[in-house]
């Protein structure tokens, strides 16, 4: 099933509709999703140095090497990489892209320490392991319980690139989630809809019956209070993981 991808028809669909096709349906619906082919890994290398060999370090640099990073490409393979690419591209294009290249790969040497600040910079705990929804979520994500009488209100925290699957609640009566943002930057997205960026203060109300899916950015913790909202029969249905795709499309807001 081809990976529906909203970015370009969001931004240009009025302006340039077949460049917006292309970006969609094209580039990331077929493209990118062709890992019988050639993996994530390797499109990544790719694109890093495409762009770097273009002089381009600007936002969509910065998130191709954290997906770079993401899809499993060391501190020391990305080093080498630039460093190869130096005396086919440039000297002075390999130096803008160390620059950025050192600021995404630094986190992996303090990845404790992040989690530690990012715990310092909210009043709410991160928790636990959320071990019993483990398998609905891509990554490692941690549960506190804040309240479990009247409402259940818990505090759910994402390590970077963490989301859970696309899910949808339902209820006879009532029900339903409401999601308030406490740290970091994550995002949130309905079903047929753009993502949209969540920082904290956001608030987002989750009616039943509607797919969606949310976590963290692919560089940032991310916490939100989710409210069950009170109902009768109320039920959560997990549906399938966010394909990479569809999350790319996400992290490219920035």
């Amino acid at each position: 099933m081809a990976v529906q991808q909203t970015a370009g028809r969001d931004a240009l669909g009025d302006f340039a509709p077949k460049f917006a096709q292309l970006n969609d349906v094209v580039l990331f619906g077929e493209v990118w999703s062709r890992e019988d082919k050639l993996s994530l890994r390797d499109r990544s290398l790719v694109t890093v140095i495409a762009l770097m060999s273009q002089g381009l370090t600007d936002s969509s640099f910065r998130f191709h090497l954290e997906s770079a990073k993401k899809n499993g490409i060391t501190k020391n393979e990305i080093a080498e990489i630039l460093t190869h690419a130096a005396f086919y591209a440039g000297w002075p294009k390999a130096w803008a892209a160390f620059r950025m290249a050192k600021e995404v790969w630094e986190e992996e040497t303090s990845a404790e320490d992040k989690k530690e600040c990012h715990a310092n910079s909210m009043i709410f705990p991160i928790g636990q392991p959320n071990n019993a929804y483990a398998q609905y979520f891509s990554g490692n994500s941690y549960l506190a319980p804040i309240s479990t009488k009247q409402v259940g209100i818990f505090n759910v925290t994402f390590e970077p690139g963490c989301c859970n699957n696309w899910h949808i609640h339902h209820a006879k009566n009532g029900g339903g989630q409401i999601l308030i943002c406490v740290s970091g930057r994550g995002f949130y997205q309905e079903w047929g809809k753009r993502a949209q960026e969540l920082l904290p203060g956001d608030v987002v109300n989750i009616p039943v019956g509607v797919k969606h899916w949310h976590g963290a950015a692919s560089c940032s913790w991310f916490s939100h209070l989710a409210i069950e909202v009170p109902g009768e029969e109320v039920s959560n249905e997990w549906l399938e993981p966010v394909k990479e795709t569809e999350y790319i499309g996400a992290n490219q807001m920035e």
